[in-house]
């Protein structure tokens, strides 16, 4: 399974006639894929990080068939957030097309199916897409094209996926998968299994009753109806444990199917004490009327890393995914991002931004920029104690001093003030351009996978983009 995504034994595979034969044609990449493309070419060392995530937990990485080497992986990686495109379509538009077997560096050599690439992704760590792009920032720093004078901070919310929830879908959730695995083991467990009772039909009809009630049926038959849906959840979740304790000496005919059943015995006990804690909210809320805290809320059984995050926008109250915090300088790249857990205020990133940008470029920003959720008196002597020398948040509540009045309406402020919107752009291109308003990949180091590979094609493309502008700059006479 891991042989196919790497090729460890030759990673510079001797050029065919094929391929000379197409290098002859004159053909030429998009100039924006032509910079990368160069820039991953004098920079090997960001491909050797990316060895090191394919070759990790592999006893001997340099045998196997022949597959995706690290460079393949990283450039293919780099193509899908470029296009946006999803494992399938990236696939056949690279063994349809030339120039993209080229930038991608398969040539004529034959493009893998799309869940070769899924696992390749998926070994990367989000350390590695960290120093990736740690490494592009110095790199445009080395060629003088950032200096790191201005800074603009913001964030953002990336949703995980997951529906809207609410205790009665979650509590279905957990009876249908527990149902689903202890089904499959029973089929293959050799005697099959004993004693449990297949709820869904009466766990699904409490679930639709509970989510057809209106404002003025809640009040009368929400409760009972959430006794119901726990009773038989609790039920479920206590037949699944006593097959887990009947089959646990049980093994398989072959080592294969050993481990099969390992891996169900393992998915049931996790779901079994993620249900437990739907279970626990459900009973607290509804039935005791507790207000839950939402750090202590399970919003997905599939996604349990889910936060609730509420930034007071009009059209979305309220999202589930993670906040996203994100740096950008005055040339469009961003030098910090970072996953955030819960819903922490935006104030407490200013120390960790400018800490971050220090150990960066070197020195403190000239200008620091952002909105009112990053301003608090603390805040502003942070900066100054930094050495920067403007620091334009706008002051939130309160009643501004006369001095704060002629500060805010300053030039120099409001010319600091456009240049931190500046940052809402680049958001959406993230979200609309890279793909990253929802992450389709399960678990939170995928996740941070997901928005470190957005980011990271973000700043090579805008990277890529300065070059090729310097370089059509023409030359001043002599």
């Amino acid at each position: 399974m891991l042989s196919d995504i790497k090729n460890m034994r030759d990673p510079n595979p001797q050029i065919s006639f094929a391929d000379l034969e197409f290098l002859h044609q004159g053909l030429r990449l998009d100039p924006t894929l032509q910079a990368i493309s160069d820039f991953l070419d004098q920079h090997a060392e960001t491909v050797a990080r990316v060895r090191q995530d394919l070759q990790r937990g592999l006893k001997k990485p340099h045998t196997g068939r022949n597959g995706m080497d690290a460079d393949q992986t990283l450039r293919s990686l780099l193509l899908m957030r470029v296009k946006n495109w999803d494992y399938r379509e990236l696939r056949e538009r690279i063994a349809d097309g030339y120039t993209l077997r080229r930038f991608t560096h398969f040539d004529s050599h034959p493009v893998p199916q799309h869940d070769a690439f899924n696992r390749a992704f998926h070994r990367l760590t989000p350390q590695t897409l960290e120093l990736l792009n740690r490494a592009v920032v110095q790199a445009a720093v080395a060629l003088g094209i950032e200096d790191g004078s201005k800074l603009r901070v913001d964030t953002t919310v990336v949703e995980t996926n997951v529906r809207y929830p609410t205790e009665a879908t979650l509590l279905w959730d957990g009876v249908r998968v527990l149902t689903r695995l202890v089904e499959d083991l029973h089929q293959r467990l050799p005697n099959g299994i004993t004693g449990f009772t297949n709820r869904t039909r009466c766990a699904r009809r409490r679930m639709q009753e509970l989510q057809r009630l209106t404002p003025q049926q809640r009040q009368d038959q929400q409760v009972p109806k959430y006794r119901q849906l726990l009773r038989v959840t609790e039920q479920v979740v206590a037949n699944a444990r006593q097959v887990l304790s009947q089959t646990e000496e049980i093994d398989g005919t072959d080592l294969i199917d050993s481990l099969v059943l390992d891996s169900l015995r393992l998915q049931i006990r996790h779901f079994c004490d993620l249900t437990d804690r739907v279970v626990d909210q459900t009973r607290r809320r509804v039935l005791e009327g507790e207000q839950v805290p939402s750090q202590q809320k399970l919003y997905s059984l599939f996604e349990p890393h889910t936060d609730l995050i509420k930034r007071g926008k009009a059209q979305k109250p309220v999202e589930f995914g993670h906040k996203v915090f994100l740096a950008e300088s005055a040339q469009g790249l961003i030098s910090d991002y970072r996953v955030l857990d819960g819903n922490p205020s935006d104030e407490d990133q200013v120390q960790v931004s400018l800490e971050q940008h220090q150990e960066t470029f070197g020195h403190p920003p000239q200008l620091y920029g952002g909105d009112r959720g990053f301003y608090s008196p603390e805040n502003v002597k942070r900066g100054e104690q930094a050495a920067v020398a403007l620091v334009c948040i706008p002051q939130r509540g309160g009643t501004k001093t006369p001095e704060r009045k002629q500060f805010e309406k300053s030039p120099a402020f409001r010319k600091g003030q456009r240049f931190r919107a500046g940052i809402e752009g680049s958001i959406s291109v993230l979200f609309r351009g890279r793909g990253m308003k929802r992450c389709l990949a399960s678990g939170r180091q995928r996740f941070e996978v997901f928005v470190g590979a957005a980011v990271l094609t973000n700043n090579l493309m805008r990277l890529a983009k300065l070059l090729r502008k310097r370089s059509a700059r023409p030359s001043r006479a002599a």
